[in-house]
């Protein structure tokens, strides 16, 4: 095991992609009117890429037509002061092709906001980390 300097355990590739795709929701990080914005999505983990649903004219659906976004998951237990958070970072695209979108309308991925999320976006694993945080006691 590694710790960086912090004291936090430097996760491997291999239990980073098996905790992202652990988790039901994250946090997709992108540029809106160029300013940083944040939203949470209901997303899978699909042929090795993060693949969510938006709305056609969403600003999400704008803002990650081929461009490098930031993707985060985790999960934190306050009672015991531990967790773990794994960050992704690639490019982002509205899938188009007929044959992709028939394999993604086939996955389990129901978003829990109202509305019609039509548009499939797929973001690709290029970078990966995470940490883990050791349980502490409360004092």
């Amino acid at each position: 095991m590694r710790y960086d300097r912090t004291g936090l355990q430097v996760l491997d590739e291999t239990e980073c992609l098996r905790l992202l795709g652990s988790v039901p929701v994250g946090r997709i990080a992108f540029t809106h009117d160029a300013l940083p914005a944040v939203q949470p999505v209901t997303f899978v983990v699909h042929e090795g890429a993060v693949v969510f649903r938006t709305r056609e004219g969403s600003k999400l659906a704008a803002a990650t037509r081929n461009a490098v976004v930031a993707f985060e998951v985790d999960e934190f237990d306050a009672a015991t002061r531990s967790g773990w958070n794994v960050t992704v970072v690639g490019r982002a695209r509205v899938v188009t092709d007929p044959d992709e979108l028939a394999a993604l309308a086939a996955l389990d991925l129901r978003p829990w906001a109202p509305g019609q999320r039509d548009r499939y976006v797929q973001i690709s694993v290029e970078l990966v980390q995470g940490r883990r945080v050791p349980g502490r006691s409360r004092v």
